[in-house]
């Protein structure tokens, strides 16, 4: 004989209404992508941040020269000469401040795509709010100087950004929604 749990939840899952509030919603893809996208730019900060921490003690100006003609690039070639003259104005305190930044960078990426992954309401949230916050310096850039670079990343934040909004939108409004239950008559909430 079955007990009224047993036989509510059998009835349930015959009529294919939610047998259980517990039961575990399949993983939403693009959440999954945007973790998968903040776990990358983790790695890839976390690399930066010890790539600038590595060159502290270093003469960056013979590191770019050293690299440039292990690539085979000549070192006349315009865009070393533009390296050069870049890396010349970065001192070691300035070198120390970039790996920090960017470790801190990372540990946010971090923290994103883990909680994304993990279907965190905060991290959807946290992701929301970083990307607004990142926007107005992305117009600003691309204001200053536009390409096809700028422009991309602008618009692959916007879509972060509306499908963020969307999806939340989205769980709210389903989680307001009523949902029958047909077997004791109760209401029950997504």
């Amino acid at each position: 004989m079955r007990t009224g749990v047993q036989a509510r939840g059998a009835a349930e899952m015959a009529v294919g209404v939610e047998a259980l509030p517990e039961t575990k919603a399949r993983h939403d893809n693009g959440l999954f992508l945007i973790g998968m996208f903040k776990l990358v730019k983790a790695v890839f900060f976390f690399c930066v941040g010890i790539g600038a921490m590595h060159m502290l003690h270093k003469d960056l100006s013979d590191e770019v020269m050293r690299i440039a003609t292990s690539l085979r690039f000549d070192p006349e070639n315009r865009i070393v000469s533009l390296l050069l003259d870049k890396v010349d104005l970065i001192d070691a305190h300035r070198l120390k401040e970039i790996g920090f930044a960017t470790f801190a960078y990372s540990a946010l990426a971090l923290t994103e795509g883990v909680g994304l992954l993990l279907q965190k309401v905060w991290a959807e949230y946290l992701t929301l709010i970083l990307t607004i916050s990142f926007l107005p310096w992305e117009l600003f850039e691309l204001a200053r100087r536009p390409s096809w670079f700028r422009l991309s990343l602008l618009v692959i934040n916007l879509g972060v950004l509306w499908y963020l909004v969307w999806l939340l939108k989205r769980k709210r409004h389903t989680a307001a929604e009523p949902v029958a239950n047909g077997s004791d008559g109760l209401l029950r909430t997504r």
